[in-house]
């Protein structure tokens, strides 16, 4: 069960810096706090490598055709950049959505599989996110972490110990496997990344899939097999859901006309990237509007 002081300090927290519905930094690099007192829309978002605590209510992320469901004393692992769209579900004002959010340290992760990868064996990656319950150790070790942040001589002296530790636990949890994967050099999580990486180093180009599998290492069709499996997505549709996501980042700041922010992220053809971009967003490029807040 997750501790009801927990809960009450992180809302006040995100509460006492106006942080409701986008979040907050919490002084402690990598980790976030949110709270949200109703439930949102769903917007399309990257989610990084990061490892997410839900203390309270619940988020749901869509990935093409597979959705994922979050809630109270869960862990969420993603070990690949995904694009998603992603909403809270569960909320109110009398029982918000809490969670805690840390991005995930590979450099952490690489060295304590150095010295524990092989007595926990090679569990297979099925996918790069991953939901199971949060256990009590795992709990601890975050608020602890959390708790820090009232003072930052504490944050410098302790906030890398605790890393460590959280870093450990989630090695070894339910789907510790996946973040094992991922340091093997031959495994296909680590060939997909490497694909990943260059698809967002170039999104802008066009990349053929052929040398996207030659980078992995892997043939066309095994190179497709194994990035559907752990992205829900084709190579393709992930190049074209970042080109979508950095156009309506541009549209959203203002200054960018609808063609110029086509031809910024990569298409050729301005009535193809409105097409898409309706069918992607709900909404017409044309009928964006300048955004005056950051969403989380």
């Amino acid at each position: 069960m997750v501790p009801q002081d927990l809960i009450s300090e992180v809302a006040e927290f995100v509460r006492a810096r106006g942080g409701l519905e986008t979040g907050c930094e919490t002084g402690i690099e990598g980790l976030f706090a949110f709270c949200s007192e109703r439930r949102t829309e769903f917007q399309a978002m990257i989610y990084e490598p990061v490892m997410c605590l839900v203390l309270q209510g619940a988020k749901e992320a869509h990935l093409e055709d597979r959705v994922v469901r979050y809630g109270a004393g869960k862990s969420l692992i993603v070990s690949h950049a995904l694009p998603v769209t992603a909403g809270v579900i569960d909320a109110s004002p009398e029982t918000p959505y809490v969670s805690l959010a840390l991005q995930l340290d590979l450099a952490t992760v690489r060295s304590l599989y150095d010295e524990i990868g092989a007595a926990e064996g090679q569990a297979r990656a099925s996918h790069s996110m991953s939901v199971a319950d949060g256990d009590a150790d795992l709990f601890d070790a975050v608020a602890r972490l959390f708790r820090l942040a009232k003072d930052p001589v504490e944050v410098q002296a302790l906030a890398p110990l605790v890393l460590k530790e959280i870093h450990f636990r989630l090695l070894r949890a339910q789907h510790g496997g996946m973040l094992r994967q991922l340091l093997l050099h031959e495994s296909p999580a680590s060939r997909i990344a490497k694909a990943i990486s260059m698809i967002r180093e170039g999104y802008k180009a066009a990349l053929p899939v052929s040398e996207l599998a030659a980078a992995a290492g892997m043939s066309q069709s095994t190179f497709h097999e194994h990035f559907k499996a752990l992205t829900s997505s084709t190579p393709l549709q992930y190049q074209k859901e970042l080109r979508l996501m950095e156009a309506r980042r541009l549209l959203m700041s203002g200054g960018k006309s609808v063609a110029s922010a086509a031809y910024d992220v990569g298409y050729e053809s301005p009535t193809q990237f409105s097409r898409e971009y309706t069918r992607k967003f709900g909404v017409s490029p044309r009928d964006e509007k300048p955004a005056t807040a950051a969403a989380s």
